[in-house]
Order: C-alpha cells, then structure tokens, then sequence
C-alpha cells in the first residue's frame, strides 16, 4: 500500500510541474488567427495561436475566453474542443494544451501583446515558425484532419 501511495504521489508532483494551457482557433472561413511573439519574450518571433494558462478554479472555457479578452480584446463564444495534446520542450518544462474552436466573437481584435497578427489560410500554416508544441497541430489542420 505505501509503494502504491508512494506512486501517486510521483505522479501528482509530476502533474502539477505541467502547465495547462488553453488555446483558440479562431477561425473566419478557411483561415485561422494566427500571433507572433514579441522579440523580448521566451521563443521570441514564434508562431501561435492566443490563449494562455488555466488559473486555478477555473474551467478550460472560461480561462480561454478570460485569455482572448485580455489578448485580443474580444468576447469570444467558446466552441468544441478540438484537440488536446501535451509537449515537453529540451528544458524540461512540459504542457498540457487544449486547443477550441472560435467561431463567433463580439468585439473587434486588437493585438493587445503580440508582435504580429495575421489571418492565414489553413494549408498555409506550415510555412510559418511555429512553437514546436503547436507543429503537430498544424500539420493536421493543414492536411485538413481536424476541421
């Protein structure tokens, strides 16, 4: 029974050191929302779709259209979910990323923290540097796997 709790308890600790993360295709059509990240930020000039962290308490929906209001300034309508997939980068830090479809929101997109904003067709994602936990994706949303 102690090796048993002993296992849990690993795998609890091993749990919380993963950041769950909740990420918008907002889609108009065949396009997607995509974003660059600033230069002064981790993974400066990379590819991805907004979204952010999960804070404690809340649901994957809710964070998600807490983080596209302060992003993006929009109220979104959160849709289904799409994927959910879990990366862990060279150093050691690992994410948990549930990735929803946008396809209504009020409001219109002003980019609060990005260093770009662009729409982009579908199958040409792949030519833009994306963060290496959202190439997966886009190579099943190019590849027309998921939409």
């Amino acid at each position: 029974m102690d090796d048993a709790r002993e296992s849990r308890e690993k795998s609890d600790s091993s749990v919380r050191s993963v950041r769950l993360v909740v990420v918008a295709l907002i889609l108009r059509g065949r396009e997607v929302l995509i974003c660059q990240r600033r230069a002064d930020q981790p993974m400066a000039l990379k590819w991805e779709f907004p979204g952010g962290k999960m804070e404690p308490g809340e649901s994957a929906e809710e964070a998600l259209a807490r983080e596209l209001d302060e992003e993006l300034g929009i109220e979104a309508k959160i849709g289904s979910r799409i994927t959910r997939t879990r990366h862990t980068y060279r150093s050691g830090s690992a994410v948990d990323l549930q990735f929803f479809a946008v396809h209504e929101f009020d409001g219109e997109i002003k980019n609060r923290i990005f260093n770009d904003l662009k729409w982009c067709d579908l199958t040409d994602l792949p030519s833009y540097d994306f963060l290496a936990a959202d190439r997966g994706l886009v190579r099943d949303l190019a590849a027309g796997k998921l939409l």
